[in-house]
């Protein structure tokens, strides 16, 4: 209720959406939205323009077309006569293959190298200062074939496995390293229970996960119980049987075998052939990005109060157990933000794989695709979409961890 000494309100003036700190900030962000809107809008309009005037049209029906090329290393079943959609479906898993198989390698590299960086050992400290300046200060790409030019120059052909040559296998006469790649024991399902054998693959794998899930519920309930009485009770046990035992069924019923691979005529057959661009590939990636994390966790673990390996050495822990109990738990979360970039560079930078005619994403979609049915932009817009999108999930699953890691502040 007013009264008649109550001074007058002012009015709403135009002016104040430049001048008044209540409204200039929304001002311009409104500005900026209009001015992005207006910026996408020519350019798809631009684009559309540009295609009519080739006589194209934007159009992903090219995917069901038949892609008319083969693919050398693929996870699931594929022929020439397979779709272009089929083709890229092969060449993303080849990049998730590769981008799984590295990030768990330069993982265990880098923090291996990391550790020992800060060794007093003199030598081990410069053998590991030199791996790393090495592979950090040299071109990725020179590594990938150096690498491959390694495997496919240095290695013994096929032939020289036979009985007289100079060649032998290795790991019990299971492992034959060749200049055409590796060969290493399969398992093959004689008895599966879908035609596809990737759908009998999907359910162990699922078997697989539902059992780590039941081993943290376990956990948990260990960690419950050592919160509340103090002492924690043992389960390594159940936890062992429930990793090998559900698994170890699934494969029994589906008959599952070793498939050894052994020479026959010029080549090796059987068993599993890992090209020498998968293996060139994926330990490029991993010593590269691995000289990286070794340098992260080397910050992360001196960014640790040296009171906290004191204190250990006080309660008679020895330097190892330091380290894996007290120090790296600590650290990571020092190392996990900087982690998630180099785990998306590892996956961005399997790229490169057309360099040693690897057949993934890049090659198949972004590649032989584009040449044949001339649609760059939709090949494009897809190539980018799929990289986007996984970069998003890596990035996604490691900040939950992340979260999970971090200090909870009251």
């Amino acid at each position: 209720m007013t009264t008649l000494t109550d001074p007058p309100k002012a009015g709403f003036r135009l002016s104040q959406l430049i001048y008044d700190t209540r409204y200039r900030s929304i001002t311009i962000q409104v500005i900026a939205m209009i001015l992005v809107v207006l910026g996408l809008y020519w350019l798809v309009n631009n684009t559309i323009q540009n295609l009519a005037a080739l006589g194209k049209d934007f159009d992903f029906g090219f995917l069901s077309q038949p892609a008319g090329y083969d693919i050398n290393q693929r996870l699931v079943e594929y022929t020439s006569q397979s779709t272009h959609g089929s083709a890229a479906f092969v060449g993303i898993l080849n990049t998730l293959l590769v981008a799984f198989l590295g990030c768990i390698l330069a993982t265990i590299l880098g923090v291996i190298a990391g550790v020992l960086r800060l060794s007093k050992n003199w030598i081990v400290n410069k053998l590991m200062a030199v791996y790393v300046e090495g592979f950090r200060n040299v071109p990725l790409l020179l590594w990938i074939i150096a690498i491959f030019a390694l495997m496919t120059e240095g290695m013994p052909q096929p032939r020289d496995f036979k009985v007289g040559g100079d060649a032998a296998m290795i790991l019990g006469e299971s492992v034959a390293v060749t200049n055409r790649g590796v060969y290493v024991p399969g398992v093959v399902l004689e008895n599966g229970w879908f035609a596809n054998p990737a759908v009998n693959w999907l359910v162990i794998i699922g078997t697989l996960i539902v059992s780590l899930f039941v081993i943290r519920l376990i956990r948990r309930r260990a960690d419950r119980i050592q919160e509340a009485t103090g002492v924690r009770p043992t389960t390594w046990w159940q936890q062992l049987a429930l990793l090998i035992v559900p698994a170890g069924l699934v494969l029994f019923l589906m008959g599952a075998a070793m498939q050894y691979p052994y020479i026959r005529g010029f080549n090796f057959t059987d068993g599993i052939h890992l090209r020498n661009s998968l293996i060139a590939l994926w330990l490029a990636l991993s010593l590269y990005t691995g000289a990286f994390i070794a340098e992260i966790v080397r910050a992360g673990i001196l960014a640790i109060s040296k009171g906290q390996s004191e204190a250990a050495a006080a309660l008679g822990l020895r330097p190892s157990r330091t380290m894996n109990l007290v120090i790296l738990p600590q650290a990571m979360r020092v190392i996990i933000p900087p982690l998630i970039s180099q785990y998306l560079n590892l996956t961005k930078n399997s790229s490169l794989a057309i360099a040693v005619g690897y057949m993934d994403v890049r090659s198949t979609l972004g590649g032989i695709t584009i040449n044949q049915t001339g649609r760059e932009l939709e090949g494009m817009l897809l190539l980018g979409a799929f990289y986007l999108v996984l970069s998003l999930l890596i990035s996604g699953v490691m900040n939950v961890y992340n979260n999970r890691t971090q200090l909870k502040e009251r």
